[in-house]
């Protein structure tokens, strides 16, 4: 066997150094691909999770590193899909055609190597779907779904995902939130919930560590790789949470994070929990993206109301005018959404209105664009597709749009930021 023109052997000892178990050649095989494809394709590509689900890893790489065309390409998804058929063939053609200009630019043997080699450094471990720890509460996403997961951390943690409760906020928090985020957090701990959270300051972070002097489990769900802690102010936040919690993270180790890759975070950490509770939110904060992906999932949703005339509340005031979440108050409150009488009802928050607030108007395809662009050193536009994910057409238009707006310039060389 072999696979991006390495043999058996090379493969099956890179497994093992990111799995517990040892690996045969087919089990190795698999997890080299799906290794792959969380560098490969950017977090919730639905195309790659149809693709990954009807072929497989293994195959699905397979045809990319092949340069199979699309039709070809569609009429093996086709027949893998068998009777769940995935739309209609000239939309899948073009769905997949698209993938195939967003992924190839990235494949790369020596990036998968070096991510599963520094994995095994700093002792991170991948887990994949079907793995007895595997959340599966995640598979609710559907397509969307991480195509793997990788962790650093204690086993329990991730036992504990279908006890836990969502703790999000605001990063700019309020005394008033950070104390209602350390009551609730070790409030939780002591009913026997787990604490999940995305380690940003704020709220973020006083849930974790609440949960931490609590003695209790945690999850912090990263938007880079498990082995560049961010934000770096809490560098010693996550390795406490390594000892005695899990970090996880959809992207290989190495990967940066970015406001897209933030905004898909989101996604997980709703997923995961049983319930998720904004314990302090602007009208614009990002954790209403949590709450809109919990929302859309069907989880519980509790908000915890503010001062009337503080702005750092506003987000939490109108979810619960709005969009019908929960008024929580207490921690009691909080543990209440999950109990057996709780009826959960899929609110109709609009995902697209918290993203466009959250990144001032842009499109993701703009975000991720700019996202890829240095302010100093001007990158042309095939290196700039590659970063950010995106067939060299999209970014095309994305420059577009963004040059219009003064946010970006182009020089000689390429493109560079400008003061968007």
């Amino acid at each position: 066997m072999t696979m991006f023109g390495l043999d058996e052997s090379a493969i099956i000892a890179l497994a093992r150094g990111v799995r517990d178990s040892a690996e045969d050649a087919a089990a190795a095989g698999d997890l080299f691909a799906r290794a792959a494809w969380t560098g490969i394709a950017e977090p919730g590509d639905g195309t790659a999770g149809l693709l990954v689900s009807a072929l497989g890893a293994g195959a699905a790489l397979t045809a990319v590193l092949d340069t199979l065309a699309p039709e070809r390409l569609a009429a093996a998804v086709r027949d893998g899909a068998g009777e769940a058929r995935p739309g209609a063939d000239d939309e899948l053609e073009s769905d997949l055609g698209h993938g195939l200009q967003r992924w190839r630019p990235r494949l790369s043997s020596a990036d998968v190597v070096r991510s599963l080699q520094q994995a095994e450094r700093v002792s991170a471990r991948l887990l994949l779907p079907g793995d007895e720890l595997w959340p599966a509460s995640v598979d609710d996403l559907g397509l969307h779904a991480p195509l793997a997961l990788w962790w650093r951390g204690i086993p329990a943690a991730l036992a504990a995902f279908p006890r836990s409760i969502a703790l999000v906020g605001a990063r700019a928090a309020t005394g008033y939130g950070e104390h209602v985020a350390m009551e609730a957090s070790a409030g939780l701990v002591d009913r026997g919930f787990a604490i999940v959270s995305g380690a940003a300051y704020g709220i973020d972070g006083m849930a974790h560590r609440a949960a931490l002097a609590s003695q209790g489990l945690t999850v912090a769900f990263l938007a880079g790789g498990v082995d560049r802690f961010y934000p770096s102010g809490h560098d010693a936040l996550l390795t406490r949470i390594t000892e005695a919690g899990a970090v996880v993270s959809e992207l290989p180790c190495g990967a940066a994070p970015t406001k897209w890759r933030f905004l898909q975070r989101n996604r997980l950490i709703a997923a995961s929990s049983a319930a998720t509770v904004v314990l302090e939110a602007g009208w614009r904060s990002g954790s209403l993206n949590t709450a809109g992906h919990a929302a859309a999932l069907g989880r519980p949703l509790g908000a915890v109301p503010g001062p009337v005339t503080s702005p750092t509340s506003a987000g939490c005031h109108r979810l619960i005018r709005e969009y019908d979440a929960v008024c929580v108050t207490t921690a009691a409150e909080m543990a209440e959404l999950v109990g057996e009488d709780q009826v959960q009802v899929a609110l109709d928050l609009p995902a697209g209105e918290t993203e466009a607030a959250w990144f001032g108007g842009r499109t993701s395809e703009q975000v991720r664009v700019f996202d890829a662009l240095s302010a100093r050193s001007p990158r042309p536009v095939p290196d700039i597709a590659r970063r950010a994910g995106l067939s060299m057409s999209a970014v095309l238009g994305a420059l577009g749009a963004l040059d219009l707006e003064g946010a970006v310039r182009e020089r000689e060389a390429g493109w560079v930021r400008g003061a968007g």
